[in-house]
């Protein structure tokens, strides 16, 4: 079946923010992170996108990925940041997608974090996927690993560990490379309604990393319907300053058609490369 595309042309890929950031909501940063990602067919993905969007695609394709990093000092609007409960490890599922005004952004479908506090403000205050879990996040030489282990609201023992070796900075990125990390904004849903926020921060410092080793529950978990095989793409970046900013204020509705999608069953996924 064709994929509905959106009623308007997709923002271009920019590896700095197409939009001037406006009232400051949260400030953050994001260090030490790990991006896997993997080709899927758009239709796979489509109905477990909220209302309002469809996947974004580049070639015709689009991507699920596994984002495993450092939250660094939460803060909310220009106030310093909480170095305690604002500072723990994430992984998060997220998948590609553009809206009716042609913004480009994330979903996440699934948000794991050390620290039960943002992750019972995330879920409540912003119907964020948050959920509790135990994680680390280790460096040893060049190489570094992340682990986590679902504790709630589950499915509990939903896991992730993921070891990559960093390697030489990226001169140039591909732009496959700026499609799946230069992402200016998160759609979501809150109280029944899209909502959209949008975010910036300076370019990414990409560097090439080798997996040594992946064994994982959470894109499982996330919904997604088949062992995907090892990732298609894998990067690191020491980390970047975020800034989000407020829902903007909304242009001209336009309507984007919601694909229709039988439910997806979950499995696991374990890659470990050929010595």
């Amino acid at each position: 079946m064709p994929q509905p595309q959106p009623a308007v042309q997709p923002e271009p890929i920019s590896a700095d923010p197409p939009h001037r950031a406006e009232r400051t909501l949260l400030t953050q940063s994001w260090l030490d992170l790990a991006f896997l990602h993997w080709a899927v067919d758009p239709a796979e993905v489509a109905p477990l996108l909220p209302a309002g969007t469809v996947p974004d695609t580049l070639d015709g394709v689009t991507y699920v990925g596994l984002v495993a990093f450092r939250m660094h000092r939460v803060g909310w609007f220009r106030l310093p940041g909480i170095p305690y409960l604002g500072s723990f490890p994430e992984t998060n599922v997220r998948l590609y997608s553009v809206d009716g005004h042609g913004r480009r952004g994330v979903v996440f479908r699934s948000l794991d974090a050390s620290r039960l506090i943002p992750v019972a403000v995330g879920r409540w205050a912003f119907r964020i996927p948050y959920v509790w879990s135990r994680m680390s996040v280790r460096s040893e030489g060049s190489t570094v690993t992340y682990t986590s282990s679902r504790r709630w609201p589950g499915p509990r023992g939903a896991r992730s560990a993921i070891s990559v070796d960093v390697g030489e900075r990226v001169a140039e990125p591909t732009a496959l490379e700026h499609f799946l990390t230069a992402r200016w904004g998160m759609h979501s849903a809150f109280l029944g309604r899209p909502l959209y926020l949008p975010n910036s921060h300076p370019r990414w410092p990409l560097h090439r990393a080798t997996l040594l080793d992946l064994d994982d529950t959470l894109l499982a978990a996330a919904g997604l319907e088949r062992p995907l095989g090892p990732p298609v793409s894998v990067l690191y970046s020491p980390g970047v300053r975020v800034r989000f900013s407020g829902p903007p204020r909304q242009p001209s509705v336009v309507g984007v058609p919601r694909p229709r999608g039988a439910g997806v069953s979950a499995v696991g996924s374990r890659f470990r490369p050929r010595p």
